[in-house]
Order: structure tokens, then sequence, then C-alpha cells
């Protein structure tokens, strides 16, 4: 794992994300200790719809109010 010092990082930064990007870990030095690691961002996709056709309800009687419920909060 290659270690570049702070000065080095801010000057070269693009160049440091482009290895990142290729999976390559990079450890950043102050006065030759280790202060931060650049690693690959783990991505994880998020599929939205996927319970479509997989959950039912009734349209018709989804917004309905029910009497007993109404009357536990003291709604006529």
């Amino acid at each position: 794992m290659p270690t570049v010092n702070i000065h080095d990082a801010k000057t070269h930064l693009s160049h440091l994300l482009t290895r990142v990007e290729k999976g390559e870990t990079i450890t950043i030095a102050r006065a030759g200790k280790p202060v931060a690691d650049l690693v690959p961002h783990s991505r994880i996709d998020i599929a939205f719809g996927c319970l479509t056709g997989r959950l039912d309800y009734d349209p018709d009687h989804f917004d309905d109010t029910d009497s007993d419920v109404n009357a536990l909060f003291g709604i006529t």
C-alpha cells in the first residue's frame, strides 16, 4: 500500500483518485505517520419497485375509516 505525504496528496489528488478508482488503497501521512486512507467506495445499488406485483390491497377500501378505531380516539 503506497504512502504519500499531505502536500503530495493535495497536489496530485486527481491522480490519486484515479488510482483509487482502479482498486488501489493509498495512505496519506503527516510527517511519516499515517493519518488517513483513500479507499475505493463500495457502491450499493437501490432497486425501486422491487415489490411491484407482490403486495395486494383493495384500492376501493384503502382510505376507508374504521369506526371502532375512530371511537378509541374519540372521533365520531
